[in-house]
């Protein structure tokens, strides 16, 4: 599949509550590396096989959540192009100049109707990954370092009319469907998207509240390294909503957990390849708890109601 358009997730932007505390919990217990600070007090993270200068940026805030998630497109070009065409789909749009994010080019934002913020943006610097581009080792010191999730991988936004932020990704920016829960014949509970052959790249359930964040989700690149981070939670006491187990939804092994300001993160591995001429794979209420939780076929409160 060739990749052109939108690339992949690039970025997110949490609420935290201590700011100290969390860059030791990302940096320390999740594994992230930090690539700077700017003057607004933000603190920069990157996954270690990352190229790009971050994908997480943590903001000290009164309460926890997320400001805005971003997706990396192909060019310049393309970017001018979806700003056109989100336009021309009723969907108003800002640009935000080059350098108010570290590294960052000129982002274009806009608000889903679940009342989340979403960027597009085209440019950021490349600080590599720590390995030559000739003859490369395997891997780093800092694939060793808690954790050390490979990438970003996905989030989960919870939010009123989903069915309004699909169309908006799939009419305009060349999204597709790949699996969802129905709550009936004219409404889904949940959906998952994907602009690359990854079994997600965001995904939604409707929910009342607007802009609320449910989990971001980074990759590990074995079931062994999920059972290893499970470890490192209960070494450092982090508490974990459910997990290590399977989701029936992608097919993808998980942990669910909290840092410390109550933002849930997921550590994920797996996921089968799609591509977009893949009929989506239907869920139906009676069999929700084998969709989200495989093993245990059932949900948990916790998991359905706790939102940052």
């Amino acid at each position: 599949m060739a990749m052109t358009g939108v690339l992949r997730p690039g970025h997110i932007q949490l609420k935290v509550l201590d700011l100290d505390e969390s860059v030791e919990f990302y940096s320390n217990v999740l594994g992230l590396t930090e690539t700077g600070r700017d003057a607004q007090g933000r603190v920069y993270f990157k996954a270690w096989d990352e190229r790009d200068h971050h994908s997480v940026i943590l903001r000290q805030a009164d309460s926890a959540g997320i400001d805005f998630f971003a997706f990396k497109v192909d060019s310049c070009a393309t970017l001018d192009k979806l700003e056109k065409d989100l336009n021309a789909y009723g969907v108003a749009t800002k640009r935000i100049p080059a350098g108010e994010l570290l590294e960052t080019g000129e982002r274009v934002r806009f608000t889903l109707p679940t009342g989340h913020d979403i960027e597009l943006y085209s440019k950021k610097s490349e600080v590599g990954n720590g390995m030559s581009d000739v003859n490369p080792e395997a891997w780093t010191a800092a694939a060793e370092k808690g954790i050390a999730p490979i990438r970003l991988d996905h989030c989960l936004l919870y939010g009123p009319d989903i069915e309004k932020a699909q169309a908006i990704f799939t009419d305009v920016l060349g999204f597709y469907l790949v699996e969802h829960i129905a709550l009936d014949d004219s409404q889904d509970l949940a959906i998952w998207l994907s602009c690359s052959i990854k079994a997600h790249d965001i995904a939604f359930v409707r929910h009342p509240e607007p802009g609320k964040l449910h989990h971001v989700s980074f990759l590990l690149e074995s079931w062994e390294k999920v059972l290893r981070a499970a470890d490192i939670m209960s070494m450092n006491r982090v508490s974990i909503d459910i997990g290590p187990t399977r989701h029936g939804v992608t097919r993808g092994t998980t942990i669910y957990a909290f840092d410390p300001n109550g933002n849930r993160f997921e550590t994920f591995c797996g996921g089968y390849q799609c591509y977009p001429d893949n009929k989506p794979t239907k869920w139906t209420m009676d069999e929700v708890g084998a969709a989200v939780f495989y093993h245990d076929r059932k949900l948990n409160d916790r998991f359905l109601t706790v939102v940052s």
